[in-house]
């Protein structure tokens, strides 16, 4: 899940620690919001910086604590509308390729039945029995697990980045949201792909692959996209304002933002599925229930002030969700007059 990277001990040692050679380890024990206690520390207190630090920022430069600046919150509602506008807007652009290539390839078979044999044959001499054996085992997927490959794959590989070393001054920059931070914009898109450990990658993408094969039957590869991406940015949208509103900023990363959105649309579609959980497949819930409990309990959280996860980021996405259930059908048939120009356009190419 999105988490509150604050309370974390590990994520300490092992994203702080490699940055800040020179502090001891006494100004890392606090477990409440540790860099806005070294942030507030006397400057006569804090030992002289080596010169690693000379090369690499010092890790208070981040802002995780302090006041959000209003700009910061003007940019994330900004980004946040022309992110998800343009989002739609590429997803459209997707949908009407797929489809022309789809209907080109057609033609070509019907006219040059022939044509097939002979790529076939081509390809083989460049790419040996791996291209066709890809092809086979991805030629068996289902559409929902031909979306959830790729977006696994990505939060895969930027998993793999955050464990370079070399790297962490530019992941903790971009690929991490932090309302007081230095970048607002893409950190809001990034940190979607990003995850504090294995375990919490792999329930994220457990949750995503349980409801992605239904999600894509009802909308299509291409508006699951446009919703998965728009729903992780206005999930960090929510998770700003609620920061910004309370006066603690702090890191937020995950996915589960917009994959609370997924799962609230499924849940809110087909409120009559029986769900049940991983380890206790005995208990089976419907799936209607099953969203009013987990929005409930982000609720509480938002309201208590909770730390467990970030409440207000989930509650965002599931609220997109819901959004898309009553106004998606409606909103997507907006993008009819902007296919046609593109259409048009492609014609005089």
């Amino acid at each position: 899940m999105i988490l509150q990277r604050a309370l974390c001990r590990n994520w300490t040692r092992q994203i702080a620690e490699p940055l800040m050679p020179s502090y001891s380890s006494k100004f890392l024990r606090p477990r409440t919001i540790v860099l806005r206690t070294m942030r507030s520390s006397p400057r006569h207190d804090r030992p002289p910086q080596s010169k690693n630090l000379q090369t690499s920022p010092p890790f208070e430069n981040y802002a995780f604590g302090g006041a959000v600046p209003p700009s910061n919150v003007v940019k994330a509602v900004i980004f946040t509308g022309a992110f998800s506008v343009g989002c739609f807007m590429g997803v459209t652009i997707l949908e009407y390729e797929n489809a022309r290539n789809m209907m080109l390839e057609k033609a070509r078979l019907s006219k040059f039945p022939w044509l097939k044999r002979q790529t076939v044959n081509q390809e083989q001499n460049v790419w040996p029995e791996v291209k066709q054996e890809l092809q086979l085992h991805w030629d068996k997927l289902t559409p929902g697990e031909r979306v959830f490959v790729p977006l696994c794959a990505l939060n895969v590989l930027v998993f793999g980045l955050w464990r370079v070393p070399a790297l962490r001054n530019t992941m903790m920059t971009y690929f991490c949201s932090n309302p007081a931070g230095r970048a607002i914009c893409w950190p809001m898109f990034l940190s979607t792909f990003s995850h504090y450990s294995m375990f919490h990658l792999f329930a994220n993408m457990y949750v995503l692959h349980s409801f992605s094969r239904a999600a894509v039957l009802s909308l299509g590869k291409e508006q699951f996209l446009g919703v998965y991406l728009s729903a992780g940015v206005v999930a960090s949208l929510t998770s700003i304002l609620y920061k910004t509103v309370t006066a603690k900023p702090g890191l937020s990363i995950g996915a589960s933002g917009a994959i609370m959105a997924i799962l609230a649309y499924v849940c809110a579609k087909y409120p009559d599925t029986q769900l049940s959980i991983l380890f206790l497949p005995m208990l089976n819930f419907s799936a209607g229930a099953a969203i009013k409990v987990i929005m409930g309990f982000d609720l509480a959280g938002c309201i208590l002030g909770w730390k467990f996860f970030d409440h207000a980021a989930h509650l965002g996405g599931a609220l997109f969700g819901l959004f898309w259930v009553y106004y998606g059908t409606e909103l997507w048939q907006k993008r009819l007059p902007f296919l046609t120009m593109y259409h048009d356009l492609r014609k005089t190419k």
